[in-house]
């Protein structure tokens, strides 16, 4: 690495929505903004979260000089604790809501951390990097953006951003310090390309206030509420609009009850008096005096929405519920939400999402705010961040549409190692870049082959054949026997295929072929031609071959 060069790894957060960290090094020290967890899909059955590749960072651990966050949503601390496994003393820097809910979390994890809080127009010093932090408007309260002096360069990280002018919390994206932070001069500009794509500018959160009003007026029975855990404006809005038509509201989740006691707390949270109540108390008032505010708005498996529609949660959904998505659908998550709405419906309820209402708005900028930060910052280079690569690049026609030269602005993908030296940015190298699995209590022990065999399990189906063979007389003394699951709906499918399984068997033993491993593979390809051609199918073949 050139000493004199500011290097930037992104571990996560590029080519996709989630996971985002990002490792800036300078004169051999690092400093990582953000560290956060991906939610698996559709085709990664079993596992519970997706983490960052620390990898890149077990040899440089002592070089760690702190770790800060932008705000406090799952994609961005949810993988903290695991950090801090490896290295419990990294300083946390963040705002006040942002470092409470990652203490709660640590809590949880029987890591006790050290903090500091900053806020808006701090100023801090870790190592050779000076920070400067800057009030930015997002879906959660108190985020910050992030500007970084180097001798390298200056880099202003946007964290997830928008540009609500009339937030609910009065507290705008500071375009005053994003202006005077360009005239100091913006090296690299790393910003939020999540709404890239979508053209004008985000919706205002108080908007959602009277939609959910006249959705709680025109409800005959119980209203069910889905969203993010840590969606502290679009709970305040459900508090309001139920205590106007005289609801009382529950916290449905552990994530939710925790984070809202957080808020209520701390008071980005106004809870009307008298308007919350626990989850115990719901049956003892009539349905129409009722909302339950859950989680699950993205189908997890786990969460209490989706345990609504598959019946196995203490509220049971019936004809006339309202129930009413207040989430956007995260790209990959939509059969799962599909699949939780048809429950829904199919138990009678009545289901709203943001096709339906404005029920909700996106935490993003959108193209037009982009345009204008552009504008604003006039950055010398131009790196997207957060998103896939159909954002990024979106993103990337935005900063060359306002002038920025397209030699200064840098696509890259997790793991790709980018060098700020002189001001200028460009791609160098690469280092190793996975996902890694938790799943259950292991981390990271699971592998992409691992996740192929379960999905082979579940499509396919599952065949088994043991058979005994003596080494001596090179003859088959038993079986062979197979047992299937998942495959057809009776083993005695498998009568025809047995003869040949033998003679398969008996030919390469006549061959000299006595070898365990070559054995069990001469069984595997004659199951897998005849499950192939016979039932279209590609099951899971597992031979045993025992020689005596």
């Amino acid at each position: 690495m050139d000493p004199e060069a500011v290097r930037i790894v992104a571990l996560g957060g590029l080519g996709e929505v989630g996971r985002n960290m990002t490792v800036f090094e300078y004169h051999g020290k690092l400093l990582i903004v953000d560290c956060g967890v991906l939610f698996p899909e559709e085709d990664q059955p079993g596992v519970d979260l997706i983490l960052p590749d620390f990898s890149y960072l077990d040899d440089r651990l002592d070089d760690i000089i702190g770790l800060v966050l932008t705000h406090g949503h799952e994609d961005h601390i949810g993988a903290v604790p695991y950090l801090l496994r490896r290295k419990a003393d990294i300083p946390i820097l963040g705002s006040k809501l942002t470092i409470a809910l990652i203490e709660a979390k640590l809590k949880e994890h029987r890591i006790k951390p050290i903090t500091r809080v900053v806020k808006e127009d701090d100023l801090d010093q870790l190592g050779p990097f000076d920070l400067e932090f800057v009030a930015v408007n997002h879906s959660i309260p108190d985020a910050l953006a992030v500007f970084i002096r180097t001798g390298a360069g200056n880099i202003l990280h946007t964290g997830d951003f928008k540009m609500d002018q009339l937030p609910l919390d009065g507290r705008i994206t500071d375009l005053r310090a994003f202006a005077r932070l360009g005239e100091e001069g913006v090296d690299l500009f790393m910003t939020d390309s999540t709404n890239a794509e979508v053209p004008g500018f985000t919706a205002l959160e108080k908007d959602i206030g009277p939609v959910l009003e006249n959705l709680f007026g025109h409800a005959e029975r119980r209203i069910i509420v889905a969203s993010f855990s840590s969606h502290i404006h679009r709970v305040q809005q459900v508090l309001n609009a139920a205590d106007a038509h005289g609801r009382k509201v529950a916290l449905v989740g552990r994530s939710m009850v925790r984070n809202m006691k957080i808020a209520e707390d701390l008071g980005y949270l106004k809870v009307p008096r008298g308007a919350l109540i626990d989850i115990k108390e719901v049956d003892k008032l009539p349905d129409d005096q009722v909302v339950l505010m859950c989680t699950g708005s993205q189908g997890e498996p786990m969460a209490a929405l989706s345990r609504m529609a598959n019946r196995s949660h203490r509220v049971e959904v019936g004809d006339g519920d309202t129930v009413i998505l207040a989430s956007s659908l995260i790209p990959g998550n939509e059969n799962s939400v599909f699949k939780v709405i048809n429950g829904l419906m199919k138990l009678g309820a009545n289901v709203i999402s943001k096709a339906d209402a404005k029920v909700h708005v996106s935490g993003h900028a959108s193209g037009g705010e982009l345009l204008y930060c552009y504008n604003i910052v006039k950055p010398r280079g131009v790196m997207p961040v957060h998103g896939e690569w159909r954002h990024m690049l979106a993103n990337a026609r935005h900063a060359e549409a306002t002038g920025v030269n397209p030699d200064n602005i840098v696509l890259a993908d997790d793991g790709w190692v980018v060098d700020l030296k002189d001001g200028h940015a460009e791609v160098v190298g690469a280092v190793d870049c996975n996902f890694v699995f938790v799943d259950g209590s292991s981390v990271g022990e699971i592998t992409e082959a691992d996740l192929k065999d379960r999905l082979v399990l579940s499509g396919e189906g599952f065949v088994t054949i043991f058979m005994a063979v003596n080494s001596q007389s090179k003859s088959l003394i038993a079986g062979p026997e197979i047992h299937a699951r998942g495959v057809a709906e009776s083993d005695s499918v498998f009568d025809s295929i047995m003869p040949k399984v033998t003679k398969a068997v008996e030919d390469a033993l006549k061959d000299g072929n006595a070898d365990q491993y070559q054995l069990q593979q001469v069984v595997r390809r004659t199951v897998g031609r005849w499950a192939s051609s016979k039932l279209r199918r590609k099951p899971m073949i597992v031979p045993m071959v025992v020689i005596v």
